[in-house]
């Protein structure tokens, strides 16, 4: 296994390994970039098939939170962390405070948060041994409820403000009624998006591994269920990814039978020219790290002083955000991920250190 000479190495300033026998932790973390301020991303567990999987999604998740912290106009850095290790039968508190030891080492060069595989409660328990962790503190929810620092509300808002941005940009609708929908993955996030899809009146089809979270949302939502082979070729208006990465790939863009594709899920594209793929079937490509913004956003005015109206306003920029990609994709003949990347760019790579 390879850092330097990795295909998704770019100019990370520090990758570190840790190994604790006593508790079976194996976990890797990754900073990308620290030139906006620290690098702040989730802790992820996941039963990942080889190390080599595992430091693939770790340098991707990375280098993705620097450019969606620099598109959120945050003072921050991109890192993340992965533990190898299926969290419903690995997951022990003794692992997750060896965690909280490994992250401590850093001295705040890396900050985590929630992720898939891992919650609040997760990071509590991390925080026993380190500062530096965040998203862990009871503060009003920028919806009005109580908080215990979840941020998938954040997060699942501001996707369904970038599907509203996407809608009256490719479909020219104003509203959702009516809209057709399928979700990837129905879970913390995905569950709240369809909660605010079915809300404006969007009609939902759902899949998840977990048979429990798509059952709910066929009973309470009233969603049409859907197999895993079949959610993502449904001839629908949306197809929403909320679950794992790389699922646009050379095979899958070729059976899309949508206009817009707009989810939560990190690195939707298995490599990055699969956006020109997707701009050339006529397919708009939503770039994950800017619609899936909202918990980043959360999760930086809880360490900077809770806000909820100011959370609110900063999530539905996200909207504004994606307009002006969309704009500029469509004048400069260019794919949005594409244009995304280099608006990013021109916010963090010249950021003063």
């Amino acid at each position: 296994m390879t850092v330097f000479t990795h295909p998704e190495f770019d100019n990370h300033e520090h990758v570190s390994f840790f190994c604790d026998p006593d508790t079976g932790l194996r976990a890797i973390i990754a900073v990308h970039n620290t030139s906006r301020g620290p690098a702040l991303g989730g802790c992820r567990m996941f039963p990942y098939a080889s190390d080599e999987e595992a430091l693939c999604d770790v340098l991707r998740l990375s280098r993705g939170m620097t450019y969606k912290s620099a598109l959120a106009n945050l003072n921050l850095g991109g890192g993340k962390s992965v533990i190898i290790g299926d969290p419903r039968q690995h997951k022990t508190e003794a692992l997750l405070e060896a965690m909280g030891r490994f992250l401590d080492q850093l001295g705040g060069l890396y900050i985590a948060a929630e992720d898939s595989g891992t919650s609040v409660a997760d990071l509590k328990v991390m925080g026993r041994h380190t500062a530096h962790v965040a998203g862990v503190c009871e503060r009003p929810g920028f919806d009005g409820k109580p908080s215990n620092g979840d941020p998938s509300p954040a997060t699942a808002y501001g996707t369904f403000v970038g599907i509203q941005a996407a809608v009256k940009h490719k479909l020219g609708r104003s509203d959702l009624d009516g809209l057709t929908v399928a979700i990837q993955g129905i879970g913390n996030v995905g569950y709240r998006l369809a909660e605010h899809l079915k809300d404006a009146g969007a009609k939902l089809w759902v899949y998840d591994i977990h048979q429990e979270q798509m059952d709910r949302a066929v009973d309470e939502l009233g969603a049409m269920p859907a197999s895993a082979d079949d959610i993502l070729y449904l001839p629908v208006d949306v197809v929403a990814p909320c679950a794992m990465g790389a699922v646009l790939n050379d095979r899958s863009i070729q059976r899309l039978q949508t206009t817009i594709v707009a989810g939560a899920a990190n690195n939707q594209l298995a490599h990055a020219s699969h956006d020109q793929a997707l701009w050339q079937r006529g397919i708009l490509y939503v770039p994950d790290f800017v619609i899936n913004a909202g918990g980043i956003i959360d999760v930086y005015y809880e360490r900077n002083g809770p806000d909820p109206e100011a959370v609110r306003t900063h999530v539905e920029s996200i909207g504004h955000t994606l307009e002006e990609i969309f704009t500029r994709s469509a004048s400069d003949g260019l794919p949005t991920g594409l244009i995304a990347n280099r608006l990013a760019e021109e916010r963090f790579k010249h950021a003063p250190r």
